[in-house]
């Protein structure tokens, strides 16, 4: 029979073990990184005259991501007044009352679940649009994500690249209907970095 002496460090081993293994499996926080996340969108003009293609320039936000449980979750703000058509015009059109009334709701929110995970990487997300006071579900296709030490920053730095879409009159942005068509198309690009 072995001695409880020569059993501790077997004990300690599989105690540190499972503690080791607790740990790896934790959740890690990221920080959205602005100068490499640019949420864009396509919303139609006259009907199927053309697409105007625009993006908001200023974004913060946290993911949290447990590639071994396959959870996660993200927070996104976007500085509304960042908006960018390329034709400076229409920017200042998009902050008036009857579209984004930048000066009551500066900020657009989206909050969600990282979800239908593969090989320990999310395809999806099921969340919630906040945007003109208004809040909405709105799922998110992730067509790619990857993870790696960053080259630079000496940390992991995770990125996406997610496609979703909504209708803006559901949200209280309906100038130009029934003229325009209100499916509004998002292309989000985005790089976040593991929180030190």
């Amino acid at each position: 029979m072995r001695t409880l002496k020569s059993c501790l460090p077997t004990m300690l081993g599989i105690a540190c073990g499972t503690i080791a293994a607790s740990a790896m499996a934790a959740p890690v926080t990221y920080n959205v990184d602005p100068a490499h996340t640019y949420p864009a969108f396509e919303a139609d003009h006259l009907g199927g005259l053309s697409l105007w293609r625009g993006k908001f320039n200023s974004t913060a936000g946290t993911i949290t991501l447990d590639k071994e449980a396959g959870t996660g979750s993200v927070d996104i703000k976007i500085d509304t007044k960042s908006i960018d058509f390329g034709n400076q015009a229409l920017n200042d059109h998009w902050q008036r009352p009857d579209f984004f009334d930048t000066a009551q709701f500066p900020t657009a929110e989206y909050t969600g679940k990282l979800v239908d995970f593969r090989n320990g990487m999310p395809t999806a997300v099921d969340g919630n649009l906040t945007m003109h006071g208004v809040t909405k579900p709105v799922r998110l296709t992730i067509n790619s994500f990857k993870c790696m030490p960053h080259p630079q920053r000496m940390v992991e730095v995770c990125g996406a690249d997610a496609t979703g879409t909504f209708n803006r009159d559901e949200f209280g942005v309906s100038l130009g209907k029934p003229m325009f068509n209100m499916a509004v198309t998002l292309r989000i690009s985005i790089e976040a970095l593991a929180a030190s």
